[in-house]
Parts: structure tokens; C-alpha cells; sequence
């Protein structure tokens, strides 16, 4: 018996040891400096390339390790947190950073700076490598600021561009809005449970739950937590500076828009069994990703440039995952994350072949507006195929409200593909295929939920509480919303040649000018603050590019 315990252990310290090498060797890529990496730009992106590679597979190396495992690896403070959200996470962004870095290879081949870039990029990837693998608030604090200020770097690579400056400084003032968030989540978790380590944490609040004895610091450390979450991941009204990024690299938005954007959900993720102990914060992140999600789909069907538009695809995805976690549909949202991280990082670095993927793409010739009846009916055939999908798989609006809205959106968008069947082809048979199609896909998504959820059971809390009716209310609302896009969109071809449709056309391109009043509010405070430097001079402090050069 002694031996299989010391075997257990051993198996488990090699776990964490595996799983700490990508982190710990990327993350020693800022002691280099930047003139030395640029020196041979070429061969530097090949040995970024190689550690990301490597730590790739040392990431599954620790995945294998892990699940064979029988007891938890060992906790403590500065210890890595192995469970199943943090190796899930490390699987997907590992991968996506060996897939980028090597990309940026050839991407970025003959840049006098290629050196300097790919330090960076692989500084930025093990932050948020370290903010996965973080055991302790005091740890993840520093790996979420460090993961902000290395991106500030790859946002300002083309530091002569004015945009991508203003981009840059937007950025920079929004994160360090959400560090305050966290930093004061830091204070208050001391005052609350007296200790930082999150196995600790989350067990006084298993135990809080369990007995209902939450206080009103918890209140206040998850409206923390979900303000800090909405600034982290573009969420509006603090989502602007997301499309105005696209001056840097491919490869930069590659991963910012797979990887660091989803830093947001993951932290509330994380804290689940914090959050969940105030329903009101959950209830105000739904509203808000729902809103951010609506909002975003709509500019985003107005954008002519790919990039910009791919986007404000990443700000409605991550109001549509804030709205999962705000309806506790905690292990349904990092699916979502994983999804999402794959298909956006493809897009992105394939966004150069879009002319030649449109040419080989079929589009219908002409599509007409929806007849309101054809609308409804693909509508109700595709809610009772996909309710009967769901109440088989034991998904009902009493037990699993969250997983039940979100259900009533994909049958929406269901339906809709349903339509544009019919429309295009006017045959029995393409809506058979189409009603096969939704079965199938039905049958993806709620064996898919099933899946995360008993894959992360032991990470997230089950979060099903009793509702109030107001609640039920709400929910009713968000669904409504959505269908209003469906039938806006369905709608389209008739309504774009009114009056008030080119009107709503022209501020959805802009954004509905959000974007330009933040950054004529920026110009305007940085004119003050130079005003008032020449008139006041100080002794300089060092900038980032010369910390950078050092």
C-alpha cells in the first residue's frame, strides 16, 4: 500500500512539473533583450516556435499524468492548480500558441523587429499559460496584469501607426480598470476566508453554500469579479477597443481574439464557487452578455472590412459566453470557449485567402424576404424537435433553465437555416435534409453539454437554484430579443431599402459612434496631460519601449 501511495504522489508532482514547463520557459523569454533577439529575427521565431511545440506536448504529457492520477496533485501556495478546467484550458491555449507561433515564422520573415516580436508573443502566450495554472489569487493577480502589459507590446509593434496607438492606449486604460477590479477582489477575499490559496477558498464556500451563510463581502468580491470579466473580454460598453486592434499582426489577433479574450469567462469560470453565491451579479453579467451579444451581431453584419468584422464576431461570442456563465451554464461556456478559441484562430490566420475561399463558397443568387408563416412554422418544427432532443437528455427549464435558454437560441438559429433551405431551393427533400441536420446537430449540442458537464463536474459548481419569476422574466426577455434579430434578418431584403433601415445601417458600420467618442475623449486627456507636463515638467519615468530596449 505505501508503494501505490508514493506512486500516486510521484505520478502527480510529475504532472505539475510537465505542466509548468511552458509557462516557466516562454515566460524567461523577457530576461532576453530585444536587440539580441533581433539580431537573428528568423532563428529566435524558430526557438519561440520550438518551446511552444515543446511545451505543446509537455501539456499533454500532464493531461495523461493527470487523469491517471487517483488523488489531487499537491496544493499550496505558488503551486500549480491541476484539475479539469485548468488542464482543458492548458490543452487548448498551448495548442493554439505552437499553431500562431509557428505561423508568425514566415509571417513576420525579414521584419528588422521579427526577434523582438516573437519574444513578446511568446511572454504574452506564458501569462496567460500562468493565469491558467495560478493556485492562488495573489499569483493569478500578477499573471493577469503580466498578461495585459506583454500584449501592450504586440498591440504597439507598429508603434508609428496612430491607430493602433490609440487602439493600444484604449486598451491599456480599460485593463488597468479591470486590475483594480481584481486587486480590490485580492483585498477582500483576505478580509473574507483570510487566505488566497483556491482550494481553501472554494471550500469555506462549498461550505457557505451549503449552509447559506454568505456575507455581503462575497457580494461585492463577485460584482468585482463579473466587472473584471466584462473589461477583460470586450464586454459593452467597454468593447471599442477590440475592433480597433486589427494594425497589429495577424498572429497577434490570432491569439488575442482565441486565447487572451476568453481570460474574461474563464476567470468567472474559475470562481464559479464564488460567484454562485450572488445570484444578483450572475443576473446583471447575463443581462449585459445578452445586450453585448445582440449589439455586436448587428454591427457586425454591417462590416465590410474582414478583419473588423471577425471582431465584432469576438464580441458577441463572448456576450453570448458571459450570458452562459450569468445563467450558471458554467461548464456549457467553456465548451463554448474551446469552440470558439479554434474557429476564430482559424479564421484569423486564414482571413489573407478569404477572396479565394468566396470564390469557391456557394451563395443562393437571390434570397427573398420570409414569409411570416414559412418563418414560424420551420420555427416550431425545429422548437419541438430540439425540445424533445432535450427533455431526453434530462434538460428541463426547471433544472437546467441556462442550458434551456441557450437551447431556445440554437433552435432559433435552426430555424433560420431551415428557411434559407427552403427559400433557395423550394424542395421537399432539401427540408428533409435540413430537418436530419437539425436533429444531428440537436443531438451535438446537448451530448456535447453533457459531456462538459460531467468532465468538469468536480471544477464548477452545479449552479441550478430556484428562480424567482422575475428571473423567468428576464430570461423570456433575452429570448425574445434574439428572435427580434432572427425575424430582422430574416426581413432584411425588404426592409434595407427603407428609411430607417440605411439609417440604422449607417451607425451600426460605426458602431453607433461609441467607438468614436471614447477615442475623442482619449485625444482630449491626453492634450490635457501634455498641456499641463509642458507647463509642470517632472523627471521622466522610463516608457515601455525603452524598457523594452533594455
Amino acid at each position: 500500500m505505501p508503494s501505490i501511495t508514493h506512486s500516486i504522489e510521484l505520478t502527480s508532482l510529475l504532472a505539475l512539473v510537465l505542466a509548468a514547463f511552458a509557462p516557466v520557459s516562454l515566460i524567461a523569454l523577457v530576461f532576453i533583450p530585444s536587440k539580441r533577439a533581433n539580431a537573428n529575427g528568423q532563428g529566435f521565431a524558430k526557438t519561440v516556435s520550438l518551446l511552444a511545440a515543446s511545451g505543446f506536448l509537455t501539456t499533454v504529457g500532464a493531461a495523461i499524468l493527470f487523469w491517471l492520477s487517483k488523488g489531487p496533485p499537491p496544493a499550496g501556495m505558488f503551486f500549480p492548480y491541476l484539475d479539469a478546467l485548468s488542464i482543458t484550458m492548458l490543452l487548448l491555449v498551448s495548442f493554439l500558441l505552437a499553431i500562431v507561433t509557428r505561423y508568425s515564422i514566415h509571417y513576420l520573415a525579414g521584419d528588422p523587429s521579427q526577434g523582438r516580436f516573437a519574444k513578446w508573443l511568446g511572454v504574452t502566450g506564458g501569462s496567460v499559460l500562468t493565469l491558467i495554472l495560478s493556485g492562488d489569487l495573489l499569483v493569478f493577480t500578477l499573471a493577469w496584469m503580466a498578461t495585459s502589459l506583454s500584449l501592450h507590446q504586440l498591440l504597439t509593434f507598429y508603434a508609428d501607426r496612430p491607430a493602433a496607438r490609440l487602439a493600444a492606449k484604449k486598451k491599456f486604460l480599460f485593463s488597468r480598470l479591470g486590475d483594480l477590479c481584481i486587486v480590490g477582489v485580492l483585498i477582500l477575499v483576505w478580509q473574507s476566508f483570510g487566505t488566497w490559496r483556491f482550494d481553501e477558498i472554494f471550500n469555506q464556500a462549498e461550505a457557505m453554500w451549503a449552509t447559506g451563510a454568505a456575507t455581503a463581502s462575497i457580494n461585492w468580491i463577485s460584482i468585482l469579479l463579473v466587472t473584471g470579466a466584462m473589461l477583460k473580454s470586450a464586454q459593452f460598453p467597454f468593447h471599442t477597443w477590440l475592433p480597433d486592434t486589427m494594425e497589429t499582426p495577424t498572429p497577434v489577433s490570432a491569439l488575442m481574439h482565441a486565447g487572451i479574450i476568453n481570460a474574461g469567462g474563464f476567470l468567472i469560470v474559475r470562481f464559479s464557487p464564488l460567484v454562485a453565491l450572488s445570484p444578483a451579479a450572475l443576473n446583471a453579467l447575463a443581462a449585459v452578455g445578452a445586450f453585448t451579444a445582440l449589439i455586436a451581431s448587428l454591427v457586425m453584419l454591417t462590416q465590410t472590412s474582414v478583419k473588423r468584422s471577425l471582431a465584432y464576431s469576438t464580441i458577441a461570442q463572448m456576450g453570448f459566453m458571459m450570458l452562459q456563465c450569468g445563467l450558471g451554464a458554467f461548464a456549457l461556456a467553456v465548451l463554448h470557449i474551446v469552440a470558439h478559441s479554434l474557429y476564430k484562430a482559424y479564421a484569423f490566420l486564414s482571413s489573407g485567402s478569404i477572396v479565394e475561399i468566396r470564390k469557391a463558397a456557394w451563395v443562393p443568387t437571390e434570397r427573398p424576404a420570409a414569409h411570416p408563416v414559412a418563418l414560424i412554422g420551420t420555427l416550431l418544427a425545429a422548437i419541438v424537435l430540439t425540445s424533445a432532443i432535450g427533455l431526453a437528455f434530462g434538460v428541463s427549464p426547471q433544472s437546467h433553465a441556462g442550458a434551456w435558454l441557450l437551447g431556445i437560441v440554437f433552435v432559433m438559429a435552426v430555424s433560420y437555416l431551415l428557411w434559407n433551405l427552403w427559400a433557395s431551393s423550394q424542395r421537399v427533400g432539401s427540408v428533409s435534409i435540413g430537418l436530419a441536420l437539425t436533429t444531428a446537430a440537436a443531438l451535438c449540442y446537448f451530448t456535447l453539454h453533457k459531456g462538459a458537464e460531467k468532465l468538469l463536474a468536480s471544477s464548477v459548481v452545479s449552479y441550478a437554484p430556484e428562480r424567482a419569476l422575475w428571473e423567468y422574466a428576464v430570461m423570456l426577455v433575452i429570448a425574445l430579443c434574439f428572435l427580434a434579430v432572427l425575424v430582422f434578418q430574416a426581413q432584411l431584403p425588404v426592409w434595407s431599402s427603407s428609411t430607417i433601415a440605411k439609417k440604422l445601417y449607417v451607425r451600426a458600420a460605426s458602431g453607433f459612434h461609441l467607438g468614436g467618442r471614447i477615442n475623442r475623449l482619449i485625444k482630449q486627456s491626453e492634450k490635457l496631460f501634455n498641456h499641463r507636463a509642458k507647463n509642470h515638467p517632472v523627471t521622466p519615468i522610463v516608457s515601455g519601449q525603452n524598457l523594452d530596449q533594455a
